[in-house]
């Protein structure tokens, strides 16, 4: 349990600290150096690429903000006398880390140190599609910068498979730069970020239209609710779930009876 709560602490600090580092390199070196500012070739603005960084980055904080404002404990349990054993909620578990009862507890993010249930699951759905977008376009851009300033080839599919342990090497002998080696383990850092994020995105959606949670899955738990899959993915990302999908927005109905 201690390691967990360690790893609680730490995470949002690595995420944060990711977000940070990509910002920089993307505002100062990466757009600036492979983009021109011809406005006869808008996609090669460098001013377009900006503004589509800022505007994938908005998404990605605004959604991990609206993970922490939702939290998903549900008051409605009771504490027996005898005991002191809890009477949860049908679909409510205890989570130890957060010492509260989630309401359809899905997982505990340690990225975000809180539990993912019933009012932010559409938020952490979002969160982890546009993390997967902002680090696979890091990586492409990234690539493309690695392969102007230093010349690097990416031609082979399996240029990847031996990059990182290359470049220890040719640090070691002073082949490289310090910052050379600093880019490929950011490309690296992103491209695991991205493919996780896109991954479990994909699994969690399957498992909401199901109307079952990934804690469910793992106990080998009934689905909490046998209802059709629109109705499933209706309730968890509400109404305006199309604007919710482009801009960071509430979009999902509390019910009362889920405080």
């Amino acid at each position: 349990m201690l390691k967990l709560r360690i790893l609680n602490t730490v995470a949002p600090s690595y995420f944060l600290a990711v977000c940070i580092t990509t910002t920089i390199l993307q505002s100062y070196i990466f757009i600036p150096a492979i983009f021109a500012d011809d406005v006869l070739r808008f996609w090669s603005h460098s001013g377009f690429h900006f503004a589509f960084y800022l505007y994938v980055s908005v998404n990605v904080l605004g959604n991990y903000f609206f993970i922490l404002w939702y939290p998903s404990e549900s008051l409605q349990c009771s504490t027996t006398a005898a005991d002191g054993h809890h009477t949860l909620q049908a679909g409510s578990h205890f989570c130890k880390l957060c010492s509260k009862v989630i309401l359809k507890r899905d997982h505990h993010c340690f990225f975000t140190g809180n539990c993912i249930g019933n009012r932010n699951m559409r938020y952490f759905l979002m969160f982890g599609w546009w993390t997967s977008i902002v680090c696979l376009y890091s990586l492409v851009v990234g690539v493309a910068y690695l392969s102007t300033e230093y010349h690097l080839s990416f031609e082979n599919p399996l240029t990847f498979l031996t990059l990182l342990p290359l470049s220890f090497v040719h640090f070691f002998f002073s082949l490289i730069p310090s910052f050379q080696l600093f880019l490929v383990l950011m490309l690296y850092i992103w491209l695991g970020i991205g493919l996780t994020c896109a991954g479990f995105c994909c699994q969690q959606i399957l498992l909401v239209a199901r109307g079952r949670t990934w804690y469910h899955l793992k106990k080998g738990l009934p689905p909490v609710r046998c209802t059709p899959w629109g109705v499933n993915l209706h309730d968890v990302f509400g109404k305006r779930w199309l604007l919710g999908c482009f801009f960071p927005i509430p979009t999902v109905h509390i019910d009362p009876k889920d405080k």
